[in-house]
């Protein structure tokens, strides 16, 4: 069977994550359902990387078998036809070798949190955005980041119901733009590692957030950080301003 590439964006705000669950709706059983649409025989599909309940992506990376030797662009066409009117779409597919794989030929993720401070309510980006009242001091919450950067055991960080092997995990990236927003801030938190555990990036964001908006100071992140106790972790913020941004891959499948 042929195996192809698919790049995936979704808005996570109707499903239950990517994963296919039993009687709640998923990215992983949208995307299944529309090649089965084109190919019955398709069996079930892998990605780069398990989003949670209303996370969202654009670059989610997952590989399909199939039977019919698709030429690719036709494939991506075929496959959003079916999707639809679900807020899901494949923004390319390629061929790829049999033995390809989403997950296990990744060597990093990448996440992007969106977060707005200002007074007004947002209306264009409800759901698409954390937002917060008062204003965020970005020094600050550069300070709190660059602490949490290295080789570290998570366990602050990390979900109770978190199935990873080990809490140790590796950040190699966590960078924060401050933009101009209507009336307001927008704060981007960029991420970047191997793999993440179960709620890492919401929990950063969220104790970072205690940071600027001057609640803690920044030497706090490397207190909760060496205690080790899911406890001392901030408000883990909401899925809404979450995205999967892209897949590292050594041989690039897309081109870019």
């Amino acid at each position: 069977m042929p195996r192809f590439a698919l790049l995936i964006e979704y808005n996570g705000a109707p499903f239950s994550g990517w994963q296919r669950q039993k009687d709640q709706p998923s990215v992983q059983q949208a995307v299944e359902e529309a090649l089965r649409k084109i190919d019955p025989d398709c069996p079930a599909i892998g990605a780069a990387g398990r989003t949670d309940a209303g996370v969202h992506a654009k670059g989610q990376v997952a590989h399909c078998d199939l039977v019919r030797d698709w030429e690719p662009f036709r494939l991506m066409e075929a496959v959003n036809f079916h999707l639809k009117p679900q807020p899901v779409a494949i923004l390319d597919a390629v061929r790829v070798a049999d033995d390809w794989h989403a997950r296990y030929a990744a060597y990093e993720r990448r996440y992007t949190f969106r977060v707005i401070a200002r007074r007004a309510p947002v209306a264009h980006g409800a759901g698409l955005v954390w937002q917060v009242r008062g204003p965020l001091d970005l020094a600050a919450m550069q300070d709190g980041a660059k602490r949490l950067l290295g080789t570290h055991d998570f366990t602050t960080f990390r979900s109770t119901m978190c199935q990873a092997d080990s809490p140790v995990k590796t950040m190699d990236e966590i960078t924060i733009e401050e933009l101009d927003y209507s009336y307001g801030k927008e704060f981007q938190f960029h991420l970047r590692a191997r793999s993440f555990l179960h709620n890492q990036v919401r929990s950063i964001v969220g104790s970072l957030e205690r940071v600027g908006g001057g609640h803690w100071p920044a030497e706090r992140i490397t207190e909760i950080l060496e205690a080790q106790d899911r406890t001392a972790c901030g408000p883990v913020s909401p899925p809404d301003g979450l995205y999967m941004t892209g897949v590292g891959y050594k041989t690039k499948p897309f081109g870019f």
